[in-house]
């Protein structure tokens, strides 16, 4: 009982994608989580889809009371852009698993998280790794939830480098700039921003896959079938949401560095930008907008080895 109560609870909003099922797969195999309910948002597929995708992680998991919920099905202010060209038509690198064996709960994402919030008060653990529409209507509805959430983990943004949907901008927060300006400036009691600075350096390779493929688990193959379209095409895959999921369930994988991140909501070129203000001997910049902890370095090869330990492959 003791180890129970010790467990990190955990709610995961996302737009499942490839990488957001094999972040729902790590933190459904991790002792020291418990998945206590899924939402998806408008980002990679339509949220619909995703909370098939989702249903079909859970199952695979063996977590079929884990509740899914639909949530946002467009940004705040811009048309939605899919992502079926990088995670195939239906979402899964067009793997063509079976339907999942039930349906996502009538409840709304934005909703679900704003109840189990009030329901677990400075207890919750937010990962969201997906678009951030759903959060920030979820802080529209309750503006305590900074308060009430234990910490909010996002993978987003590209403070150093560049982007992947823009030359700037990370795909997730150029999805809806708006909704991300609004999350990234609200004062959580511990916020920590995944950016593709981090994730660049979580590459599953060509003999990765292959130590999955020895593992012969559900999960491996699940995750192979999903995998397989963009390993064939690119020889790697780059392990975004599995590595935001990592860090929130162990922060030592990656070190960190506070600085206030803004989102560029109006450059022509520039839109989606995460702008970091690295002055931070300045104490006006604190007071003004708070700080998120940004994951720098990573070490890659641990975190490679227990994703393929969660998946049940050798280390």
């Amino acid at each position: 009982m003791t180890g129970q109560a010790e467990r990190r609870l955990v709610v995961i909003d996302c737009d499942p994608g490839i990488d957001d099922a094999l972040a729902i797969l790590y933190l459904a195999a991790d002792p020291g989580v418990e998945l206590v309910a899924i939402g998806t948002v408008d980002g990679n597929v339509e949220p619909e889809l995703g909370a098939e995708n989702a249903l079909r992680a859970l199952e695979m998991a063996d977590l079929r009371s884990v509740p899914v919920a639909v949530g946002a099905r467009s940004p705040l202010l811009q048309p939605s852009r899919h992502a079926e060209y990088f995670h195939g038509q239906d979402g899964l690198g067009d793997s063509a698993l079976p339907p999942p064996g039930r349906s996502p709960s009538t409840e709304s994402a934005v909703e679900q998280l704003v109840r189990l919030a009030r329901l677990h008060p400075g207890a919750l653990s937010l990962l969201a790794i997906g678009p951030l529409t759903n959060v920030a209507l979820a802080l529209s509805l309750e503006p305590d939830l900074p308060e009430l959430l234990r910490e909010v983990v996002i993978m987003g943004g590209a403070v150093f480098g560049p982007g992947n949907e823009s030359p700037w901008a990370e795909f997730n927060i150029a999805h809806d700039p708006e909704a991300a300006e609004i999350v990234l400036r609200a004062r959580w009691r511990h916020s920590v921003l995944v950016g593709l600075d981090a994730t660049r350096q979580a590459i599953l390779d060509l003999e990765g896959e292959s130590k999955l493929a020895e593992a012969g688990s559900a999960q491996a193959r699940f995750a192979l079938a999903m995998l397989n379209q963009q390993m064939r095409a690119n020889s790697q895959f780059e392990l975004c949401d599995p590595l935001a999921a990592g860090i929130l369930a162990d922060p030592s994988l990656a070190t960190y560095r506070p600085m206030p991140v803004s989102v560029e909501l109006e450059g022509r070129h520039t839109r989606g930008a995460t702008i970091a203000d690295r002055r931070v001997t300045l104490a006006e910049v604190v007071e003004t907008r708070p700080q998120v902890q940004v994951a720098m370095q990573v070490d890659s090869r641990r975190f490679l080895g227990t994703f393929r330990r969660r998946l049940g492959a050798p280390e």
